[in-house]
């Protein structure tokens, strides 16, 4: 079995990032509900999955895979759901599944998400959405893989040469405005911080609450062309502030092409196909000097909605 040679100063910021669960997704405007559980079904009933594969060539280099079914009770499809026309329902509910798995040298992280969402209409076009999810999360790591500098460092007694694993159940909290046009919001992850993990103790400091705003805007320029602007921020404790924005321009509600800035971090170019039922993305990002690594990033991703998408040359679709 290989090893993997990781100085103390990588392996301590790998700690860190595996147990913060902070994820970075180029086309994060797509898989919005696993940021803020309020956005479940809110594109109507949809399957999606991603995969993404960082610092492409470097050896047990770090692989996101994701999975998530949406259902909206309500039976409406993508593009007649309540960011667009709200409805003459008083409420509205949708529930979702969702699996997550990296993969990073010795590390695995696994993570269950199992959320809803309800709102309400504020106005003919703005509906108050929020939404709850039920997570359970395990992180593992073996130490068998893992050669450090310093054996005989304190850090490391207990890990190395052995199998160490810690699972923990929590809970995310979202709260939502949106509209046909835009959406404005805020989701905590990690409410309960480390009050249930199970297991080994060597990640537990490292757990702390996420806060996450969201936001975007979209609008038709032409009959033909339309644009859309997405923005995240991510912050804890432990990572501090993360920003990432992204702008899109649309033709026909088909085709889309765009760029976005992960400040400090990266630059990404993507581009995606919706034809009927189906959605195809592509994203690649290029690590900004900043970064230790001048490594690439490719990330595919493909919905499958349940029914056709709803589309119009008045309004834009896809964000």
């Amino acid at each position: 079995m290989k090893r993997y040679i990781l100085s103390v100063l990588i392996l301590v910021s790998a700690l860190g990032v595996q147990a913060q669960g902070r994820k970075n997704i180029a086309n994060f405007s797509l898989f919005q509900q696993y940021y803020n559980p309020a956005l479940t079904g809110s594109d109507g009933s949809v399957v999606k999955t991603l995969y993404r594969s960082q610092w492409s060539g470097f050896e047990g280099a770090p692989r996101t895979m994701f999975a998530s079914g949406e259902l909206n009770l309500t039976g409406r499809a993508a593009g007649q759901e309540e960011r667009g026309h709200a409805s003459k329902d008083k409420a509205s509910h949708a529930v979702g599944l969702a699996v997550l798995g990296d993969r990073f040298g010795p590390f695995a992280e696994n993570q269950l998400l199992l959320s809803y969402a309800s709102g309400v209409r504020l106005g003919e076009r703005t509906r108050l959405r929020w939404g709850g999810a039920l997570t359970y999360g395990s992180i593992s790591l073996d130490g068998h893989r893992l050669t450090v500098d310093n054996e005989s460092d304190p850090q490391f007694l207990g890990v190395l040469g052995n199998r160490s694993r810690i699972s923990k159940f929590d809970l995310n909290l979202g709260l939502m405005l949106t509209s046909e046009r835009y959406y404005l919001g805020y989701a905590m992850h990690e409410v309960t911080k480390d009050r249930m993990i199970y297991g080994d103790s060597f990640l537990k400091d490292l757990y702390t609450r996420r806060h996450i705003a969201q936001a975007g805007y979209r609008t038709a320029v032409t009959e033909q062309v339309g644009l859309a602007v997405n923005g995240i921020y991510q912050y804890d404790r432990n990572l501090e502030g993360a920003v990432e924005g992204q702008l899109k321009a649309i033709y026909r509600n088909m085709f889309w092409v765009g760029g976005g800035y992960r400040r400090d971090e990266a630059y990404s170019f993507n581009a995606g196909l919706l034809v009927n039922q189906l959605r195809l993305a592509y994203a690649y990002e290029v690590p900004t000097a900043a970064r230790y690594t001048s490594m690439n990033t490719s990330e595919v991703a493909l919905s499958f909605y349940l029914a056709p998408v709803q589309r119009n040359s008045r309004q834009v679709v896809i964000w």
